[in-house]
């Protein structure tokens, strides 16, 4: 084979440095109420605002990416106010997670919905400690029975995990912040 013949592609990759804002973009230009902020995270661009049009509690979640549409498919009335993704697979920074808490601040507080990883939980916690400004409150979401659990619920890991249960938390988060 000559310099100018190329070999079929088998697979298509992109480089792993350019995927979480290739994604987040490609999300962004098809979702009709979410707007990327610099600092970090998605926002939905409607108002956050209960069924009356007062200002609405905030919910907020968010966790490593590559397993889209978890958490920014979920941006929008009556779901999350915002999303927070972290790099591929990594949670979210505390930095984002404070801008987008007090972004999404309407004076109605806000709702943080933290699936059981270590970093979500240290960086979720980190970002409701510097807000103190905010009042900010969470959901923790540990509903993975596959996790084996010790007596007296204690585990030699970092125990259960919330992944199956979290879309269904802030689906119902999202609706009773809506309907106040």
């Amino acid at each position: 084979m000559n310099s100018t013949e190329r070999s079929p592609l088998r697979s298509f990759r992109n480089h792993a440095a350019d995927f979480l804002p290739e994604a987040i973009g490609g999300f962004v230009a098809s979702h009709p109420n979410a707007q990327w902020h610099d600092s970090g995270f998605i926002g939905q661009s409607s108002p956050i605002v209960t069924a009356e049009g007062t200002p609405s509690v905030a919910v907020i979640s968010g966790g490593g990416s590559g397993h889209e549409p978890m958490h920014a498919g979920f941006v929008g009335d009556g779901m999350l106010a915002a999303a927070v993704p972290g790099l591929l697979f990594t949670s979210p920074n505390a930095v984002q997670i404070t801008e987008a808490t007090r972004w999404a601040d309407q004076g109605a507080g806000v709702v943080h919905v933290v699936k059981n990883y270590t970093g979500d939980v240290m960086n979720f916690k980190v970002a409701r400690q510097a807000l103190v400004d905010v009042e900010a409150r969470v959901i923790l979401v540990d509903d993975d029975v596959a996790t084996e659990q010790g007596e007296d619920n204690e585990s030699e890991g970092p125990g259960r995990r919330g992944t199956g249960a979290t879309i269904l938390v802030e689906k119902i988060a999202g609706a009773a912040a809506e309907a106040r």
